[in-house]
Formats: C-alpha cells, sequence, structure tokens
C-alpha cells in the first residue's frame, strides 16, 4: 500500500476472510490503527446491481478469448453506463451523450 493515499474508513461485507485481512495489515503495520472498519451485510449487493448491466450484455458473447480483450470490452460497456447516468462530465460543462462519446473515443 505504500505509495497511495491511506482510507479513513473502510466498509467490507459479511466475508470473514476480508476482516481477517484487515486486521492482518493493521497488525503488520501496513494500515494505520485509526482506520475505521465498519460492516455492511448487503454491500455485494450494491456492487451487484451496478455490474448487473456488464453481465447482462457479456452473457451473449458466450466469454472473452483474452484479458485484454476482456479488458476493452468491459471498459467500453463501463464508459457507456457512466454516460448514460451522467457520472462522465467533460471540462465540468454540461454535455450531450454523443458530445461525450466523440470526446471519449478521440482521446
Amino acid at each position: 500500500m505504500k505509495g497511495q493515499r491511506i482510507p479513513a474508513k473502510v466498509t467490507l461485507d459479511a466475508y470473514a476472510a476480508s476482516h481477517r485481512a484487515v486486521a492482518d495489515l493493521k497488525r503488520a503495520g501496513e494500515l494505520p490503527k485509526r482506520v475505521v472498519v465498519l460492516s455492511s451485510k448487503y454491500l455485494n449487493n450494491l456492487i451487484e446491481q451496478d455490474h448487473r448491466r456488464i453481465k447482462q450484455r457479456l452473457r451473449p458473447m458466450l466469454g472473452l478469448k483474452s484479458f485484454q480483450t476482456a479488458e476493452i470490452v468491459i471498459s467500453g460497456i463501463e464508459l457507456a453506463e457512466r454516460i448514460k447516468k451522467g457520472q462522465f462530465k467533460l471540462g465540468g460543462r454540461g454535455a450531450t451523450p454523443p458530445e461525450i462519446w466523440r470526446a471519449a473515443l478521440a482521446a
């Protein structure tokens, strides 16, 4: 974790191995003792909801042949979802989805 920001709090789901890993990081001194560990029983449900559309798009493809292809396809699907949800801003001004697509593809 060297060279990265230290979080003020960490929220984990009910999976016990995650809690053990964070405790080990604190014991080893890689994670400061002041970091608050919260537990959310249904945290994984939020993540699954966010990735539902990605899984729906990938299912008919019957998998991807290589890691590089998977990375490109999934990042494109995620970009499309961010644009649709209005989470992708272009220079602080309100841009239309076609303008955002053109800017993203030009980069």
